[in-house]
């Protein structure tokens, strides 16, 4: 029990980093908005990097590289793209596909809606944070060195995406403040994960040979469909220049982090 105890207080101190954004509190409106997009850039960026540099290589690490492996890896990857597809067009949202283009310092849309990429952003990290526990809980039963090693790796990891995943929920409508309220709620899934791994480790094993490449899929799809859309749409030249910068480098702190967490 000394071990679940451990696991629910690490993985808790890893949710408060949902509060990372709190930072952008500091900054005034007009410069706030003025960075949002590299905020959204710099996430569809690490989203990017998560999928094929973390998520990914560990899915095959844990499962071996033989072909029915990899097979059905790339297959769990394509269901979460797919899921993600239908769950942002068909659930409610199929109307407002699409960020609108307007100021970002405006809270709603026209129609006085949240942009469906907000929740797609929640749901997604939420998969993702529940993915992170029940890799820290599997850390922790293993050793305990090993579980403050892993839990390190998770925090620098989080720190980036969370900050980026706050950017892309005020640029979808959100007040600050319930932005980070909810990037919170996401990030508890952390410790939801860790318990659950906690009381499912013998067969952990084989659930996260489908969560990993599942929230790999999720990650490309929300980047590649909501995001890079959204940094690409312009017609400056020097800005569409930068934000594909700040995208490299949001895939270029995911590789860092991938070389000196292993």
């Amino acid at each position: 029990m000394d071990v679940l105890f451990s696991i629910i207080i690490f993985t808790f101190l890893i949710s408060l980093i949902g509060f990372v954004g709190a930072l952008t509190l500091f900054l005034k409106e007009n410069l706030l908005n003025k960075i949002i997009l590299f905020l959204v850039a710099f996430s569809a960026g690490t989203f990017i990097g998560d999928a094929f540099l973390h998520l990914l290589p560990e899915a095959i690490s844990e499962f071996g590289a033989n072909e029915n492996n990899i097979l059905n890896i790339f297959l769990y990857l394509i269901f979460g793209f797919a899921f993600f597809f239908i769950f942002e067009n068909y659930i409610n949202w199929h109307h407002h596909h699409g960020l609108s283009h307007v100021d970002c310092s405006k809270e709603k849309n026209q129609a006085g809606e949240k942009k469906p990429i907000a929740y797609l952003i929640l749901f997604s990290d939420g998969l993702h944070n529940f993915i992170d526990g029940l890799i820290i809980a599997a850390s922790f039963l293993a050793d305990f060195s090993l579980g403050i090693v892993t839990l390190l790796a998770v925090a620098f990891h989080e720190i980036p995406q969370e900050f980026g995943d706050f950017g892309v929920l005020v640029y979808s409508g959100f007040k600050k403040i319930r932005a980070l309220f909810l990037n919170f709620l996401s990030a508890l899934a952390v410790v939801f994960g860790g318990i659950v791994g906690y009381f499912i480790s013998t067969s952990l094993e084989g659930s996260l040979i489908f969560f990993l490449p599942f929230a790999a899929g999720s990650f490309i799809y929300i980047a590649s469909s909501d995001l890079i859309p959204e940094i690409r749409d312009t017609k400056n030249p020097q800005k569409a220049t930068l934000n594909f910068l700040i995208f490299l480098a949001g895939i270029g702190l995911m590789w860092l982090l991938k070389i000196y967490s292993s």
